[in-house]
């Protein structure tokens, strides 16, 4: 087996999906500046989430249009055909 290929910094580190406030916390090696304090009263590093299992449609079984950064708008203006 390769030595050294496996990240260092695996730890815990809580996922929150901001799309419908849900937040999980598992091992991961997925940097983040910002942190967050746990169910446990521990502090963990914290990734934010625009989309998870609690809000993907395929999950759900529910249609929802979630665009939090205008990227429908961005994408028309990049490629905009020009008359």
């Amino acid at each position: 087996m390769k030595k050294d290929i496996h990240p260092k910094e695996y730890r815990f580190v809580v996922f929150k999906d901001f799309s419908c406030d849900h937040a999980f916390l598992t091992k991961s090696a997925a940097p983040s500046k910002e942190t967050i304090v746990w169910e446990d009263g521990k502090e963990y590093p914290l990734v934010k989430l625009e989309i998870s299992n609690m809000s993907h449609p395929y999950f759900t079984g529910k249609m929802k249009f979630v665009d939090t950064a205008g990227r429908i708008e961005k994408f028309n203006k990049k490629y905009k055909r020009k008359k």
